[in-house]
């Protein structure tokens, strides 16, 4: 079962807000959290008010299918790296009616990681159309699966908060 804590339910109203007040869509494209960024815009009444659609993407084959990503791309930097996280978002822009998207993609664990791309690495992009594409990527250390999934749940949320306030470029 899927639950929210009380900080998170008001980051997540915080988010749907802001787009709303910003006559703004989102769209998501999740690898690591499959769907977790979703779920939680959705679980608030009234989100489907700004909630365009979300693409869980947890194969390569579903991130080229779907969101578009060359799979060179995936193969010169792998899965988890900041260029394929900005063309899932960048697709997941051109494959909805969105004006903003959020883009994860990591390694939540417990196994997966590697020296270069150890557990707990999640990169982020979010992108506005007609806009620029901004990424960043934390190392979730000491998270077990749940926690660093989490982590990036309220990391999504923040970059989709900061690029509606302007600390990123303005959505034209």
């Amino acid at each position: 079962m899927f639950e929210l804590d009380r900080e998170t339910v008001i980051e997540v109203k915080d988010t749907l807000d802001m787009a709303r007040e910003g006559g703004l869509m989102i769209a998501t494209a999740e690898s690591c959290t499959g769907g977790l960024v979703a779920a939680a815009l959705t679980s608030v009444a009234g989100s489907s008010l700004v909630f365009e659609r979300g693409f869980i993407t947890y194969s390569n084959r579903a991130k080229m299918e779907m969101l578009g990503v060359p799979g060179e791309l995936i193969e010169a930097h792998g899965a988890v790296s900041e260029q394929v996280a900005r063309a899932m978002a960048e697709g997941a822009l051109a494959h909805s009616r969105a004006d903003l998207s959020v883009a994860i993609t990591g390694i939540a664990g417990p196994t997966g990681g590697t020296p270069e791309k150890p557990v707990g690495l999640v990169h982020f992009a979010s992108a506005a159309r007609d806009g620029e594409t901004m990424a960043i990527h934390f190392r979730f250390a000491g998270e077990e699966r749940n926690g660093v999934r989490f982590q990036a749940l309220l990391t999504a949320l923040g970059l989709l908060r900061q690029q509606m306030a302007g600390n990123y470029p303005r959505i034209a």
